[in-house]
């Protein structure tokens, strides 16, 4: 029931501006008129709601998990722009001018007040490439944390910017009431935003980490395991995720997120499992013991704790191991006698982690190890984990009654879920997450 109050919430969030203006707004004008000011006020409060979309608020994304609310927020900002670029484009044949005494509300006239226009025109040209830089930030070679910081700043100057346009360039909002419920609603988004890169540094500043160990699992894969300094530690779920922050000030935008391989019943220090990409995890096997860190979650729903299926599958690609193996750490931890299985996937040999653990944990007959490019003398399955993999390790009974987690590429997982739901495994026994940041 949660996406579904989530949903509606976000309907009345949205068009409560709209309604309002509609209601203390005068007569109506013509139809393309009324649409061309409706677009641009549901453009508006749209860009406002990102704000909290994009905020790690755990009210929101818990129950529906952080990738389905950061992709709601990824094709809500599109609409939001359509909308946008559409809104002036419609006032055409509109006359414009001045406040003429025979139209004191404005019913038939543009305002051309260049101080009222002018910040939305900078609002209409920035917004654009707000959002064509998140969607194109890999291929355009910014960083996480020099794209993640133009991302907040553009986005609270483009909301500063459509307040003073709307509140002196609009018919609708000049209205008293509409000038509060917009100065309001920015209010509410300012909010989020420093609560995300102000409130939330500072909570994290009163508990730190410290780094215990790094550990090389894989020639290019890595263990990171942090303990708490001076504080009881996280408590979070198997399966479940943070933001890491090593060696830099909370306030940094230095953090990136990473799945918790750690079982929450073995006690307060937490592992990561980490495989160099960029940045940062290159420099992974360069990070000291007591080197300062900090945690901003957890966050996810990729956990099994509290179902009720007999049985628990997972499938594994690459790095995304970490998580499915925090909840093997707590099946084994809490004596869960459920039944499991793994499927866990690489390209080569070297890059198998946890071998040992994995194998004496579940037995050699319940793990089955995938190679894309596999050496001559290996005797497991090669190629991907695809359809015909999941038919000849899974029975038609555990593929209707075991719970499905899977982590790591989405074509892997695409092709995963796709083939469980033609076998006719339920919906709500599947669970995955997918992140993309733009």
């Amino acid at each position: 029931m949660k996406p579904f109050f989530l949903i509606v919430a976000y309907l009345v969030a949205v068009t409560l501006p709209l309604i309002l203006s509609a209601w203390f707004g005068g007569p109506p004008r013509q139809f393309h008129q009324e649409l061309a000011s409706g677009l641009g006020m549901l453009a508006f409060s749209m860009v406002l709601i990102e704000f909290i979309l994009s905020g790690r608020f755990k009210t929101i994304s818990n129950g529906i998990g952080l990738d389905v609310t950061m992709r709601f927020h990824q094709i809500m900002a599109r609409t939001a722009l359509v909308f946008a670029l559409l809104h002036p484009l419609l006032y055409q044949g509109t006359p414009s001018g001045g406040q003429r005494p025979w139209d004191p509300t404005r019913e038939l006239t543009l305002t051309t007040d260049f101080s009222a226009l002018s910040t939305g025109i900078a609002a209409y040209l920035l917004l654009p490439g707000l959002v064509v830089l998140a969607i194109g930030r890999t291929q355009l070679g910014f960083k996480y944390e020099t794209w993640r910081l133009l991302h907040g700043v553009g986005a609270l100057l483009i909301a500063v910017l459509l307040l003073h346009h709307t509140v002196y360039a609009g018919r609708y909002g000049s209205q008293p009431v509409m000038c509060w419920v917009w100065l309001a609603m920015t209010g509410v988004a300012v909010g989020s935003l420093l609560t995300v890169y102000l409130l939330a540094p500072l909570l994290q500043r009163a508990r730190p980490w410290r780094v215990t160990s790094v550990v090389q699992l894989t020639p290019k894969q890595w263990e990171v395991t942090v303990k708490p300094d001076g504080h009881r530690g996280l408590d979070y779920k198997a399966g479940q995720f943070v933001w890491l922050n090593v060696g830099h000030n909370p306030f940094s935008m230095k953090e990136n997120p990473f799945s918790i391989c750690s079982a929450p019943a073995a006690g307060p220090e937490i592992s990561f499992m980490i495989k160099e990409l960029g940045d940062f995890t290159r420099t992974i096997g360069q990070i000291k013991a007591e080197t300062v860190a900090y945690l901003d979650g957890p966050y996810g729903n990729l956990t099994v704790d509290s179902r009720a299926e007999p049985g628990v599958a997972l499938i594994a690609g690459g790095v995304g191991l970490a998580p499915l193996l925090g909840i093997l750490r707590q099946m084994r931890q809490t004596g869960d006698s459920r039944k499991v299985k793994l499927i866990y996937g690489n390209r080569l040999i070297e890059q198998i982690a946890y071998r040992d653990e994995l194998n004496g944990g579940l037995g050699a007959e319940n793990v089955v190890h995938v190679l894309s490019e596999p050496p001559e003398t290996w005797h497991g399955e090669t190629g991907f984990i695809d359809a015909a993999l999941i038919d000849r390790v899974f029975s038609e009974q555990e593929v209707s009654e075991w719970v499905f987690v899977m982590c790591g590429p989405a074509v892997m997982m695409d092709i995963v879920e796709d083939h469980l739901v033609k076998r006719g495994t339920p919906s709500h026994r599947i669970l995955s997450e997918r992140f993309g940041y733009d």
